[in-house]
């Protein structure tokens, strides 16, 4: 189904932008993991609504409920359910779109496929099914932790400002410091001032967003059709406005010799295999090696603008979108804790087939 994720770790989500609330029903966490609320709650703070002046000013606590799956804080081994109640919903800012269809959205093609469509905020297709995802992601994060998968993403480039450093000269922890999570505090602010001033126009701009998986065991993976980094862009293109992903050295490596682009082997001063380069991105033949998994993930600019748009109706007339409500001028500073969870949750579930593989 098209809201289900996993094999041995399963997402389900559920719910719509200006409904009751949405959540998630994670199955397949094994019992006896240390159920971290706080934990869980500072990452749906990390993507939740109206964080700054450059990110839509939608006032949503984003404050979870646990309906099962836990018990005296540690998980159960049965299913998780999680719900985040919507409290700030306006379904009037949508009425004047009712029966128009909006550039770029789903409104089309949701009732091309089902006959009906919810215009308020997108219903299903809205961003906000997101947080769902990312309270299940931080379940996934507490399982890696465990064994020492770390998960970090940044966002690397806005518009055609983009950082020039790799990850590795970066201190990826300070990106968390300010509005728009650019690791080099030096020029973070040159980036929120640009998206502030696309926010003031009433038009919107696209990113990139980068991820580092590190302390990935070799072996994790499956070959020909589950391989992990296949995995990884089909749930990173499964994020809401996601047009690209790519892996290790990505598009670039087209440029490079084989010569080059080949990842030699030696033995560490621990014994450990190891590669000398890591164009690969820490996968090959689909399976980890043990090196940095690290990828990057192409935003577009946000659909919603304030300003007026041509389009056609229901009824195939022509007719001038109106630009109204509260949304993101650029999507990739909030998208960070959903790009993690995401690829925290890939990580997981393909640990547990690891585990499984060896019984």
């Amino acid at each position: 189904m098209s809201s289900t994720y996993g094999k041995i770790l399963k997402i389900a989500t559920f719910g719509e932008s200006h409904g009751v609330g949405i959540g998630v029903v994670l199955e397949g966490c094994p019992a006896g993991i240390e159920f971290d609320a706080a934990f869980i709650q500072s990452e749906l703070d990390r993507r939740k609504p109206g964080q700054s002046r450059i990110t839509t000013q939608r006032k949503e606590a984003d404050e979870f409920e646990v309906m099962s799956g836990v018990f005296e804080g540690k998980t159960t081994g049965t299913p998780i359910a999680l719900i985040i109640r919507n409290q700030d919903q306006r379904s009037k800012d949508y009425s004047h779109i009712a029966t128009q269809y909006r550039p770029s959205h789903a409104d089309y093609t949701y009732q091309a496929k089902y006959g009906t469509r919810d215009y308020r905020g997108g219903g299903r297709s809205s961003a906000r099914e997101t947080a769902a995802r990312v309270a299940a992601g931080a379940v996934a994060k507490m399982i890696l932790q465990k064994i020492g998968i770390r998960v970090q993403a940044y966002v690397s480039q806005v518009g055609k400002i983009k950082l020039e450093k790799e990850y590795q000269q970066l201190q990826l922890a300070v990106a968390e410091d300010n509005a728009v999570r650019w690791p080099e505090p030096e020029t973070a602010k040159v980036v929120f001032d640009y998206i502030d001033q696309v926010r003031k126009e009433g038009d919107s701009i696209g990113g990139i967003v980068s991820c580092v998986i590190t302390g990935a065991p070799a072996g994790l993976g499956e070959p020909v059709f589950d391989k992990l980094h296949a995995e990884l862009g089909k749930a990173m293109l499964s994020i809401n406005a996601v047009k690209g992903f790519e892996y290790g050295s990505g598009f670039a490596g087209v440029e490079m010799r084989g010569s080059e682009h080949n990842d030699a082997f030696f033995t560490d001063d621990d014994g450990k295999v190891r590669t000398k380069t890591n164009h690969s991105g820490g996968v090959q033949g689909g399976i980890s090696n043990g090196e940095d998994i690290y990828f990057r993930v192409a935003f577009k600019p946000v659909a919603t603008i304030m300003q007026d748009q041509e389009s056609v109706d229901e009824e195939g007339e022509k007719v001038t979108v109106q630009g109204k409500g509260r949304h993101d001028p650029c999507v990739v500073p909030r998208a960070v804790p959903i790009v993690e969870a995401m690829a925290a949750l890939v990580l997981a579930d393909f640990y547990l087939r690891h585990q499984a593989s060896k019984i």
